[in-house]
């Protein structure tokens, strides 16, 4: 499946529109794509369609934000910066991924792919040339 956004206006419509087609029966997201093609933004967007009332922002550095949502809780996270995956094991990624309820949303998971569930949902954003964005899955 794919959701063309052609202009960031449009992004919660997506983010909608991701929520009924993608989300159903999966927990933990993967969010794949180059620097700067959107992830952060579109998983904000989910966020906040999905009730999130705090500040959304990038985990780059915290490597998982956690939000409450009206459905539970929401782990948001980003693994550029993870060099070993000792870091994620030490993290007790486990806990996330396998929290009955919890929704996973993942930025860079190829940096950790042999610990992403057979159930992962894997999305690629794709940054197109005339600045649109394609979300595929």
């Amino acid at each position: 499946m794919t959701i063309k956004i052609n202009h960031i206006e449009n992004i919660r419509e997506a983010a909608r529109q991701f929520i009924n087609e993608a989300l159903p029966g999966h927990s933990v997201i993967a969010f794949y794509g180059k620097m700067g093609a959107g992830k952060t933004t579109f998983i904000k967007a989910l966020c906040e369609e999905l009730g999130v009332e705090d500040v959304i922002t990038s985990p780059t550095f915290a490597i998982v934000n956690e939000y409450e949502a009206s459905e539970g809780a929401i782990y948001h996270f980003d693994f550029y910066r993870i060099k070993r995956l000792e870091e994620v094991y030490d993290m007790g990624y486990e806990d996330y991924f396998y929290e009955p309820g919890a929704l996973c949303l993942i930025e860079w998971p190829e940096l950790i792919e042999e610990l992403l569930p057979d159930t992962a949902l894997r999305v690629s954003i794709i940054e197109e040339p005339d600045g649109s964005r394609s979300i595929n899955w």
